[in-house]
């Protein structure tokens, strides 16, 4: 278990790779009711800049939260995302990884003798290492029992 306390700024992860299939479009679209032509229609998509269906950028951005929970923290939980920037596409059979960087760390407004605010930088590049998405990813992370003063 990771306590606020444990958290270092500056500190990075990075995850495997992994390639964006058709399936994984098809069942994004199912779950959220987005059929919109550029994820659906491959004739549509031909006009498109990249002449090709791309995923939906929320299939992307869920895709690279997972590929970085390899471990559970009981002591932390997601608090949200902000500045979250759809940069480039991803199409099917593109390779993405998640690579992040812890850029802030602070109290809880709140409840600082109980929590703190932990931002995670994240980026997630194809493979040519081209960044596809950019967000921060908030953490609500449990302090040390007494560690606060």
């Amino acid at each position: 278990m990771t306590y606020f306390e444990e958290y270092v700024l500056g500190s990075t992860r990075r995850s495997h790779g992994r390639t964006v299939t058709e399936t994984d479009i098809v069942w994004h679209a199912g779950q959220t009711g987005d059929f919109f032509p550029h994820h659906m229609d491959a004739e549509f998509a031909k006009s498109l800049p990249g002449g090709q269906r791309m995923a939906h950028g929320t299939l992307i951005l869920s895709m690279a939260v997972g590929m970085l929970a390899g471990e559970i923290n009981e002591e932390a939980m997601s608090y949200g995302y902000d500045r979250v920037r759809f940069i480039r596409p991803a199409h099917i059979g593109d390779t993405i990884t998640s690579r992040s960087k812890i850029v802030s760390l602070r109290d809880h407004t709140k409840r600082p003798a109980d929590f703190g605010i932990a931002e995670e930088q994240v980026e997630v590049v194809n493979q040519r290492d081209e960044v596809v998405i950019a967000f921060v990813h908030i953490y609500l992370v449990n302090r040390r029992p007494g560690s606060f003063s």
